[in-house]
């Protein structure tokens, strides 16, 4: 392969440029230049071309976000739009194509590659660590950071004025980030999609830590069954008397920032493992990172599969939050 393109698709995640950055001088000590796609499938089909060189993706390591900046697209939904953006790939001379992005992204690459046959690569960037296949996804480490130091603010708060604080956090249907966030916090209590205990038996918990702490924190996953943030917090007002119930949603912050070393190192590796598979041959492949090496496996087992939460975190978070 003598040209590959590169695209951001999907939300932003902290190490998407570590990516990049590691896709384009990985692929030119290979003799493959490399052109990117600015604003995902959308540019795409839009004939958004840029070249990259190593120079070009100079100190961009340390920004978050994305220096190919990302958007949805609805066109890409439908064949006509497919079609287009199959087109431009030929006509700009592109032979493979990596995508950074989380599931739909990854879910576009499967369709797009059945339709065309043409080389794709995927590398996992969500924050909310929900791809199958990898231990952790690009972004994640730089969120659960995020939300760690929002954690130690709010505490201070919480202590001081004897509250519950119902902090929620993203991650779609995932408890990834808040249970992992949670524990390192040191939350009184972590709810998350995949326990999905009964109302009463929460608000019983929640009754029997506040007896012991007048201020106590709980990580609430935007996917948890219980309404919004508000939903929830007036729930506890009405179930515990005397309570004194405040919630923050953290929302987009947890997508910006700074990546922190961990999702420099994942993208620098990943983005060089990408090449590195895609120039062998390789085609319709997501490449992870799991159990401290390179895992290969192939887009379709990615987004067909659902990751699981640690269940041993969540049983050790339970016994150490509440005394």
């Amino acid at each position: 392969m003598k040209n590959i393109a590169v695209l951001t698709s999907g939300g932003d995640s902290p190490g998407m440029n570590a990516a990049i950055r590691s896709i384009v001088r990985t692929a030119y000590q290979k003799n493959t230049k490399v052109q990117g796609i600015e604003y995902g499938y959308k540019g795409l089909i839009e004939n958004n071309f840029i070249k990259l060189s190593p120079y070009n993706v100079e100190n961009i390591i340390h920004i978050g976000g994305t220096l190919l900046k990302s958007a949805r697209s609805k066109e890409f939904y439908k064949k006509e739009g497919r079609k287009i953006a199959y087109n431009n790939l030929i006509k700009n001379n592109i032979d493979g194509l990596i995508i950074l992005g989380g599931d739909g992204s990854l879910t576009g690459a499967s369709v797009f590659t059945d339709e065309y046959n043409f080389p794709v690569i995927g590398i996992p960037c969500t924050i909310d660590n929900d791809i199958y296949g990898s231990d952790y996804s690009i972004g994640f480490a730089t969120a659960r950071e995020t939300i760690v130091s929002a954690i130690d603010k709010i505490r201070d708060t919480a202590f001081s004025h004897d509250r519950i604080f119902i902090i929620e956090v993203m991650g779609r249907n995932s408890g990834n980030l808040a249970l992992e966030a949670g524990i390192s916090g040191g939350a009184e209590m972590i709810l998350i999609p995949e326990i999905n205990l009964d109302i009463d038996t929460v608000i019983n918990n929640i009754s029997n830590i506040n007896k012991k702490k007048k201020s106590i924190i709980i990580i609430y996953s935007e996917g948890c069954n219980y309404g919004t943030a508000y939903e929830f917090a007036k729930t506890i007002e009405n179930k515990i008397n005397n309570s004194n119930v405040r919630y923050s949603i953290l929302g987009h912050i947890q997508r910006g920032g700074i990546p922190v070393p961990s999702d420099r190192i994942l993208g620098s590796i990943l983005g060089y493992k990408a090449i590195e598979i895609l120039l062998k041959g390789e085609s319709k492949k997501m490449v992870g990172y799991k159990n401290m090496d390179y895992n290969i496996i192939s887009i379709n087992d990615s987004i067909n599969n659902n990751k699981s939460i640690d269940k041993r975190l969540y049983k050790i978070a339970e016994i150490i939050s509440k005394q």
